[in-house]
This record gives structure tokens, sequence and C-alpha cells, in this order.
């Protein structure tokens, strides 16, 4: 038998409840927090991904399983599945997911999607699955009624209960270097124009050296504007992204642009990027610093 206590503070939750009450909001919230997330996995399977976990050498420590009614028959299993996680030392946390009849059978409306269990009216079969889910509500060791949650509402509390590290962290942000000759990053929410300061280009020996360059940094922090531009982007970005993380974004883009992406904005890029990073997950990005 397989020890799963063998991995060193694995955190293996199981999602489950209501149908409409909210679980593939849930699981983007998982994976928002960094969880290996599986949708709608066979109970009788479970036993053996908790084994794949433990054998993976401690590169899996963070599961997320959703398991609901849409499993039918094999969904009957699942009672025998989480003993048999016992019996191998790993009592998985179980997520409960409700809502109200009204608000359920509004969301089923508003998608227009079909109950998992089949052509009941939406009344019955909401009514059997809250029976048949009775015993498992009663195991939970959390439950959560999303009837008045937004989806960024539910966001927060699954990061209160579930996050492993400051809300800031939480946002990874892409800070990324690039020449307006080459177009704007399609995918970029702030953009920061930089082309108005002091040009290496135009400095014969520091043309064909980029941004990366001891004589190029020393030359774009020559200049006071530099200085002055950083530190009110600074500020900008200081007051506003405690706002983006609030609202529950988790991946932000921050585009600084030059004529050709090798100078200017590289040298800023890479120090927005070291004073960020204080704080926040950051990747600095140089799109078309090798570009002639």
């Amino acid at each position: 038998m397989v020890n799963l206590n063998k991995i060193p503070g694995l955190q293996f939750v199981l999602i489950t409840g209501l149908s409409g009450a909210g679980k593939s909001n849930a699981v983007d919230c998982f994976e928002d927090l960094g969880f290996f997330c599986v949708d709608n996995l066979p109970p009788t399977f479970i036993p053996k991904f908790a084994e794949l976990c433990a054998q993976s050498g401690g590169q899996i420590k963070k599961v997320a399983l959703v398991c609901d009614m849409r499993g039918g028959a094999f969904f009957g299993h699942l009672f025998e599945a989480l003993q048999e996680l016992e019996e191998k030392n790993l009592e998985p946390e179980i997520l409960f997911l409700e809502a109200s009849d009204e608000v359920l059978i509004r969301r089923f409306k508003e998608t227009r999607r079909r109950h998992p269990l089949g052509d009941l009216s939406l009344p019955e079969a909401i009514r059997q699955e809250r029976e048949a889910l009775s015993e498992l509500r009663g195991k939970a060791d959390r439950v959560i009624d999303t009837s008045n949650l937004e989806p960024r509402e539910l966001k927060e509390k699954i990061a209160h209960y579930y996050e492993s590290e400051k809300p800031e962290k939480r946002m990874h942000i892409l800070i990324i270097s690039f020449g307006y000759k080459y177009g704007l990053p399609l995918d970029a929410d702030l953009v920061f124009d930089v082309r108005f300061l002091p040009n290496p280009y135009y400095v014969q020996h520091l043309r064909p050296l980029t941004g990366e360059t001891t004589e190029v940094k020393d030359y774009v922090w020559r200049w006071m504007v530099t200085h002055k531009f950083f530190q009110k982007m600074q500020d900008l970005l200081e007051f506003s992204l405690p706002y983006y993380v609030r609202e529950g974004k988790s991946h932000l883009v921050i585009a600084l642009g030059c004529t050709g992406g090798r100078h200017r904005s590289v040298v800023l890029a890479n120090e927005l990027g070291r004073v960020l990073g204080k704080k926040y997950s950051i990747t600095v990005e140089h799109r078309d610093i090798n570009k002639a």
C-alpha cells in the first residue's frame, strides 16, 4: 500500500456540490492559486491519481479535484474512494458548494444547460440532487453558499481559505519591453511610451549595444527626466496594482515601448521588474531586443 504521507505538505481538495452552484468558477480560482486541477474525475480513479501525485517527486503538492453528479453511476463510489484514501493516510479537504433552489433554477435558465439528472423538471432534479448529496454535505469541511456571491467574491473566499502565499503573489505581472516600429504587444494591459527620453541610438558607440549593457544603462539614467518619469510611473503602479489584485486579476501585462525596443525600454523594464519584484510575482521579457 502506498503511504501518501510521503508527500510533505500535500494539499488535496475535493470540490463538490450542487449543479449550478459555481464549481467551474471554483476550479478557475484554484488554478489561479497554483493547484493542479482535474474536473469531473470518476471517483474510482481518485486513489490512483493520488498515488501518481505521490510518485511525482514532490512536483505536485496542491491538488483540486471536482466530483459531482455528472459522474452518473460512478459517483456512487465516491465514499469508497475517500475511505481508500484515508487508509493510505490522506484525507482530502471537502469543499461543498450550494445555492438556493431559486438561484439554481435561474442559472440553468440563463445558461440553457441541462441538469445532470436528465429529463426531470428542474425543481425535481434539484431536490433529488440535494437529497443525494446530503451525506456528502454533512462530511464537508467547508460549505460555501454562492446564492448571493459574484464570481469575484467566490474567488476571494476560496483564496482566503486556500491560498498559501500573499495575495500580491497571486497576480503574475509580465513586463514587456518592445519597439513601436514593430507594433504594440497585443495582450498589453498597460502601455508606457518612453520615446521622449534621450535616445542612446544617436550615440554612435552605444547604437549596437542594448539596454542590458552597463554603458546604455548609465546613459539612460544620466538624465533627470528619466528619474522623474520612472518615479511617477512607479507611483501610479503602486497605487493601482493592489486594486487589480483586489479585483481578482490573475495576470497583468505592462508594456514599455521605445522606437526600436533595444535601449530605453529595456533599461526601464528591467528596473521596473526589480522594483515590483519585491512585492509581486514578476517576469521581464524583451520582445525586440535582438531585432536589427
